[in-house]
């Protein structure tokens, strides 16, 4: 996304750290996306009070450590600053907001355990967002791009209104070649990547295979169609609609992909155990809906993230 935007001519800056930050002020940032090589120059630092207000932030760090974020984000605020939060899975303010029309959530307080983004970040801010890109950093500094054909940035209001600054981030997207296609419904279109992330992805976490596991192996993509199912019933009991989706058609042709949850566990980074793992089984249980294959995968993918101390539960 930095690459694209910065590709496009705007004044683009990245909190990053480590062998990461000095890639980008040595070398800058290479973007390797089918047959192209984007390469820009960014401002980075690891202090984001070197950065100072922002007009928009883009948020992609993990949701494993919601106080640093919270802290990292306050230097950039300014006035009318909007956050945009672009984190797989349940987002910590996913109940923020919620349409009286649609069942209380369970309690999510542990995504935001001490309150520190909400207290940090005023509703009016939060931009909700759903990426649809499947990436890899091969080198610091330099990203792979393995979805050519299917780069998005979904964005909403959390309160779903079709907003002036919704529409004009969509147009600064869709300008710097990142597709931004509407979103009626933001919880929706959450659920529909998180049905992938805590069934084919979490599938390819505990076997160490990349997606195409659930259509090369029968008995993986059997137990992936009944984890899919599971989640679709529980966004069901909460309405959320995803009866569209359908899983034996997403095993005839998944990316060649390696997910970002296997690849944090093989580098050794923590894990978004309780937002992509964890939270469908909290809403299937506050609406008592039964989920035994989703909730045997998250068992197992649990005590891996336990075991190499990337999880403390």
């Amino acid at each position: 996304m930095a690459a694209r935007l910065a590709a496009a001519g705007h004044d683009v800056s990245a909190v990053a750290r480590g062998t990461t930050l000095a890639a980008l002020r040595e070398h800058g940032l290479t973007l390797r996306v089918g047959g192209e090589t984007v390469r820009v120059q960014i401002k980075a630092s690891d202090k984001a009070s070197d950065l100072g207000p922002q007009d928009v932030v883009l948020s992609a760090a993990k949701a494993t450590a919601p106080t640093m974020l919270a802290e990292g984000l306050v230097p950039l605020l300014g006035r009318d600053t909007a956050v945009i939060f672009a984190q797989n899975g349940i987002p910590w303010w996913y109940d923020i907001s919620l349409s009286p029309d649609r069942p209380r959530s369970p309690d999510l307080s542990h995504l935001d355990p001490d309150g520190a983004l909400r207290s940090a970040i005023a509703p009016e801010r939060i931009i909700g967002a759903v990426i649809q890109s499947s990436n890899e950093m091969v080198e610091p500094g330099i990203v792979q791009n393995e979805s050519p054909a299917n780069n998005a940035l979904l964005v909403g209001e959390i309160d779903d209104r079709q907003s002036t600054r919704i529409a004009m981030l969509r147009e600064t997207l869709q300008a710097a070649r990142i597709g931004s296609p509407g979103v009626p419904d933001i919880r929706l279109a959450l659920w529909r990547k998180l049905m992938v992330n805590a069934s084919a992805s979490v599938l390819s976490l505990i076997t160490g295979s990349r997606l195409p596991i659930v259509r090369d192996d029968a008995y993986i993509g059997d137990l992936f169609e009944r984890v899919a199912r599971d989640v679709i019933a529980a966004a069901g009991a909460h309405g959320i609609d995803l009866s569209s989706f359908d899983p034996a058609q997403f095993r005839k042709g998944p990316q060649n992909h390696m997910p970002s949850i296997r690849q944090d566990y093989d580098r050794g980074r923590p894990m978004e155990i309780d937002a992509i793992v964890m939270a469908p089984g909290l809403f299937a249980r506050a609406a008592g809906i039964d989920t035994p294959s989703l909730d045997a995968v998250a068992a197992i993918a649990r005590r891996m993230a336990i075991e190499r101390g990337l999880y403390q539960a």
